[in-house]
């Protein structure tokens, strides 16, 4: 049975659920406990902006707060992870990368390999992206394709409730490192949002809207700035296919090929930077597997090569809107 909830609750839900299902789920990370239970149980936030909520007075000390030190319970959670756990690790931020970066690249995403797919890693690192948050150039970059392009990892990008909840469950529930990423400006996004658990099979890219002019595809937050634009192209006449690629590793190039194969045109939206980010790494794809589909020059649409502004006026400048969403495509399809 569906209902309509929030992004947030969507992520809760899949953790509880999980948790229940699964006693070998821990939860750790900065607050994300909150306080609970102590004097002054207003700090019980669950994390800074409440997603782990409730999880403690239900699982006690399943969830566990920590240190202010990634590379300590990033670390922590990988070693958990190889001898018996099913980790969940809040990195608050995915600009905190650097301080556990070598227990994640080096160590996690190896693991399989080097041992003779003997040993398994099955730990989750969420973590939050993007911009729009006005929390300035240190907690405000979207860093997935870093992840992505290390072997051994899977990275998840959800855009919706339902994305979110399902691709999490899968999540937790396979035997290697996953980097879930959850761009923070989308938690109060409402969508609908099956009560009972699910999980949504990784490297299987969701077709939002199809189209037979132009093929867009949206990464994470992106995906709705593409369906606004969409919306507003379809009363000139200009039908446009949207792909949310939901996984970044695996990626499901098949479906991406399949649509450019029908439309003959690609425009890439994506919140990473210009210079080897996944717009670059999907034009690349389709430029060496379909150039004799394409009909028009490819277009991308990303933020500038520069740290995230903190000036609102700015950041909002910083972040691709819809307007050149729109503009890429009257672009290669010749309607401007």
């Amino acid at each position: 049975m569906a209902r309509i909830a929030t992004f947030q609750k969507a992520v809760n839900e899949a953790l509880d659920q999980e948790m229940e299902r699964d006693k070998t789920v821990v939860i750790m990370g900065e607050d994300v406990a909150g306080g609970t239970y102590t004097e002054g149980d207003s700090d019980a936030w669950g994390g800074p902006l409440g997603v782990t909520q409730g999880l403690y007075t239900k699982f006690g000390d399943r969830v566990m707060d920590t240190p202010i030190s990634e590379s300590a319970f990033i670390g922590a959670a990988v070693g958990a992870a190889t001898c018996g756990l099913r980790p969940v690790a809040e990195l608050m931020f995915i600009d905190f990368m650097g301080v556990c970066f070598d227990q994640i690249f080096n160590q996690a995403a190896k693991f399989r390999y080097m041992f003779g797919g003997k040993a398994e890693t099955p730990v989750v690192i969420r973590t939050m992206i993007g911009a729009g948050f006005r929390a300035a150039a240190q907690h405000s970059q979207g860093l997935y394709p870093i992840f992505t392009h290390i072997p051994g990892l899977k990275v998840v990008v959800p855009s919706t409730p339902y994305d979110a909840k399902g691709l999490l469950i899968q999540s937790i529930r396979d035997n290697d490192p996953v980097i879930f990423c959850e761009h923070k400006v989308l938690y109060d996004m409402e969508g609908e949002l099956p009560e009972e658990s699910y999980a949504i099979p990784f490297g299987e890219a969701n077709f939002v809207r199809e189209g037979d002019d132009v093929t867009i595809v949206a990464i994470g937050r992106m995906v709705h700035m593409a369906t606004e634009a969409a919306d507003n192209l379809a009363k000139e006449g200009v039908q446009c296919e949207i792909v949310d690629p939901r996984t970044t590793s695996p990626l499901d190039e098949d479906s991406i090929l399949e649509s450019v194969e029908k439309t003959g045109r690609l425009v890439v939206v994506d919140e990473s930077g210009p210079r080897c980010g996944m717009a670059a790494d999907i034009a690349s794809l389709v430029a060496t597997q379909a150039f004799n589909d394409l009909k028009a020059p490819i277009q991308t649409v990303t933020p500038p090569h520069t740290p995230v502004p903190f000036s609102d006026y700015l950041e909002d400048l910083y972040i691709p809107d819809v307007a050149q969403v729109e503009d890429a495509v009257r672009n290669v399809t010749g309607s401007s």
